[in-house]
């Protein structure tokens, strides 16, 4: 089931299971009240983020090529940060270059993983049961602050707008997320194709991992980190630009397609 949060022609908030034309099955109930779907279909007016996360908690560095592109060792651990809820955006937002760090604007294709009942301190081995499926993200990431200016993430990774989602959370417990394509496109050239069996660490132990220090609640979103390709790894730098666009595909799940804007 591909699970989306729509507005339909009434401007009405509605989940539903999205069908290819543009219309949705809706779907009774909550995200994780479980999911019931109905005989009702409906056009779909406008896709909005999948959820509104509770937390987004982002790995760094977590796939072995884009260490190797950054000039970085492989970690011994997972490298953990935050992103701000504010960041979060649907498909077709626009990510909007900040005012005061417009010139180093780089994208990150990324899995996202949507926890959907609470866990803590769970086993690797059982660590999926917590998760409700998986969406595609956008870890927008303003280098200049990250690298030299703040020398740590949080403003970096934050800025509003900084964190595309969607379009849809694959709910599939059959699906292997470390086992997934995943694309992403700058006005539609491939930059990052790579596979989420390069993660250094697998979604099961990041899930295990985070749950030892925090409680990921139903609707935390884990970000898994992104492969090579990245616009700092690139000689020259290739940032993002006002008028570009940036998609990331995820096999399964669909593609996350947000415009760049000054």
């Amino acid at each position: 089931m591909r699970v989306i949060r729509f507005e339909d022609a009434s401007g009405q908030v509605r989940l539903g299971e999205w069908l290819a034309d543009g219309r949705a099955q809706v779907i009774r109930g909550g995200l994780f009240d479980g999911l019931e779907r109905t005989d009702e279909i409906v056009s779909v007016r406008r896709l909005l983020a999948p959820l509104d996360p509770v937390d987004v908690i982002a790995i760094g560095l977590n796939y072995k090529k884009h260490a190797e592109e950054s000039g970085a060792t492989i970690p011994d651990a997972p490298l953990v940060f935050a992103k701000l809820t504010s960041s979060v955006i649907g498909p077709g937002d626009a990510i909007v270059l900040p005012e005061d760090a417009p010139d180093e604007v780089d994208y990150e294709a990324e899995l996202a993983v949507v926890i959907g009942k609470t866990a803590r301190k769970v086993r690797p081995d059982v660590a999926l049961n917590y998760v409700l499926g998986y969406t595609c993200a956008n870890d927008v990431s303003a280098r200049d602050c990250q690298r030299f200016r703040d020398k740590q993430w949080t403003r970096a990774k934050s800025f509003d707008t900084f964190c595309p989602l969607g379009p849809a959370i694959l709910v599939d417990p059959a699906v292997n997320p470390n086992a997934l394509q995943i694309v992403g496109r700058l006005n539609g050239e491939v930059v990052q194709n790579s596979n989420t069996a390069d993660m250094i660490f697998s979604v099961p132990f990041l899930v295990s991992y985070l749950s030892q220090h925090f409680t990921l609640r139903p609707g935390t979103v884990i970000l898994t980190g992104t492969p090579e390709g990245v616009g700092f790894g690139k000689t020259p730098p290739r940032y993002m630009r006002a008028g570009e666009t940036f998609s990331v595909e995820i096999e399964g799940i669909g593609e996350l397609k947000n415009p760049v804007t000054r």
